[in-house]
C-alpha cells in the first residue's frame, strides 16, 4: 500500500488544475484516477485495480479526506483533497474555453439528457461527440465508439472500479485525451442531486452529508473508510 501513497499527487489543487489545463490545451493524454479509501482497499484484493493504480500512465489524486489523513499518518506530504466532482466541473469549464470534444458515458438516461442541456447552456464551447447512459449492455462497444470519435475529454460515470477498468483497458488505443472516472458527478452537475453545503465541503465532511442523506451508505463507509484507517495504522 505504501507504493500507492508514493504515487499520490502531492501538490495543491491549484497546481493540479493548471497542469490539467495545459495537458488538455496541448492534446496530451492523461488518465486521472480519483483515489479514495475504497479504491485503495479494493486494490488489495483485485490485481487489475492494483495494476492501473501503479501504472505510470495513471495520475492518482487524493479524492477523500481519508486518503489525505492516511497519507499524513504515513508521513507523506499530500497537500489537500482534490474532489472528483471539482475535476469533472473544471474539465467542462476548460473544454468549453478551449472548444474541445467531450464524450459522456454513464448514469441514467434522464441524467444524461440533463447533462446535455447543462453543456448546451453553460458550456456552449464544447462539442459533445457522444453521450451514452450507463445501462448500455455492451460497454466495450461504447468504448470502441469513444475511440472512433477521438474526444479530448472522456468522463465515465459507472462507479468504482468499473469506470477505471474500462478506461484503462482502452487507454492505449487513444492518442490524446483526458480520461476520468467521475462516479456520481453527473447526478450533481445535472441537478438531479445536491452537493453538500459549502460548510461541509470546507470542513471536509462531504462524506458525513452523504450518509445523512443516504443512511444506506453507512455500511459501505465502514467497510472502506474505517477498515482502511485500521489497515494504514498497521503500515505505520
Amino acid at each position: 500500500m505504501r507504493k500507492l501513497f508514493e504515487r499520490l499527487y502531492k501538490k495543491s489543487s491549484e497546481d493540479f488544475y493548471k497542469e490539467m489545463y495545459e495537458n488538455l490545451k496541448n492534446n496530451k493524454k492523461e488518465f486521472i484516477v480519483t483515489a479514495n479509501p475504497e479504491t485503495f482497499m479494493k486494490s488489495l484484493e483485485d490485481k487489475e485495480i492494483e495494476k492501473f493504480l501503479l501504472d505510470e500512465k495513471s495520475t492518482l489524486v487524493p479524492d477523500g479526506i481519508g486518503i489525505v489523513k492516511a497519507a499524513h499518518m504515513l508521513d507523506y506530504d499530500v497537500k489537500e483533497r482534490i474532489a472528483g466532482i471539482d475535476i469533472a466541473t473544471k474539465l467542462l469549464e476548460y473544454g468549453s474555453k478551449l472548444h474541445k470534444k467531450v464524450y459522456l458515458f454513464g448514469s441514467k438516461q434522464e441524467v444524461i439528457d440533463d447533462m446535455k442541456n447543462v453543456i448546451k447552456k453553460k458550456y456552449s464551447g464544447i462539442e459533445l461527440t457522444g453521450a451514452k447512459n450507463g445501462y448500455e449492455k455492451d460497454k466495450d462497444k461504447v468504448f470502441l465508439d469513444i475511440v472512433s470519435k477521438k474526444p479530448d475529454i472522456v468522463l465515465v460515470a459507472l462507479g468504482i472500479p468499473l469506470q477505471e477498468k474500462l478506461i484503462y483497458k482502452y487507454l492505449d488505443k487513444f492518442e490524446k485525451g483526458i480520461f476520468v472516472g467521475v462516479g456520481g458527478s453527473f447526478d450533481v452537475i445535472s441537478g438531479h442531486k445536491k452537493r453538500a453545503p459549502k460548510v461541509f465541503i470546507k470542513l471536509n465532511l462531504e462524506w458525513l452529508y452523504r450518509i445523512m442523506k443516504e443512511p444506506s451508505r453507512l455500511k459501505r463507509f465502514y467497510d472502506s473508510n474505517v477498515k482502511f484507517i485500521f489497515k494504514v495504522r498497521k503500515y505505520k
